[in-house]
């Protein structure tokens, strides 16, 4: 791989061990548009690492440095995100510009770049390995739905991808329970329910809870062995 050094001011001292990290995809036009944003520091944002389409690496603040990515979020009982986390960029137009798959070489360097990340991190839960929609689910949708979680999780470097096999039946009330405690923000039920779908069930996202968005749920909750 790859690798570029182009650091932006964009950062601060951490105030939590990490113990995440944030897929994000771009949202801008270019390559190059999103590192002037990135590296811009009137914009106040950043990332630790951006990977381009060819698979090139370019690093952005060193991994002890807290980066700006994540904005107002939360997980698992941590609202500072940015300080837990490592955040990562994949150069991609989002859904303003024109959304697309990711590109092979892209992911394949994506790969390599977070089995690196847990060497240096090790003992990270692999439920902790989420993107910027599971943190921020009411003002982001990335990495979106054609992003390759699937493989990640295939490749041990996501959360195993669960089965809708057993509905539990619970009530809504008792879903957004389930959600809370599997992480999510629930504060926004629909925004809640609309990113895990995204993230689990991507060939239906429309917010509503239903027998499959209730059976992954369970199964995510049961763990691999489910």
């Amino acid at each position: 791989m790859t690798i570029i050094q182009r650091p932006s001011p964009n950062h601060d001292e951490r105030r939590l061990p990490i113990s995440m990290i944030v897929l994000h995809y771009t949202g801008m036009k270019t390559a190059d548009e999103a590192l002037d944003r990135l590296c811009d520091a009137e914009a106040k944002v950043s990332a630790h690492w951006l990977v381009a389409e060819d698979g090139t690496l370019v690093q952005l603040v060193p991994e002890d440095r807290r980066a700006w990515h994540a904005g107002a979020a939360y997980w698992r009982g941590i609202a500072d995100v940015n300080s837990a986390s490592i955040g990562i960029e994949l150069v991609n137009p989002g859904y303003e510009w024109g959304y697309r798959p990711f590109f092979e070489e892209q992911i394949g360097a994506l790969e390599g770049l977070l089995r690196g990340i847990y060497g240096r991190v090790p003992g990270m839960d692999l439920a902790n390995i989420v993107g910027h929609s599971d943190v921020a689910p009411r003002r982001k949708q990335d990495p979106g739905e054609l992003f390759p979680w699937p493989r990640l999780a295939a490749a041990g470097l996501a959360v195993p991808m669960p089965n809708a096999d057993v509905d539990p039946n619970w009530h809504d009330s008792g879903f957004l329970a389930a959600l809370s405690r599997y992480g999510y923000d629930v504060s926004w039920p629909e925004a809640a329910v609309t990113a895990f779908q995204r993230r689990f069930r991507t060939r239906l996202v429309d917010g509503k809870i239903d027998a499959e968005t209730r059976a992954l749920l369970l199964s995510l909750m049961r763990g691999p062995a489910a």
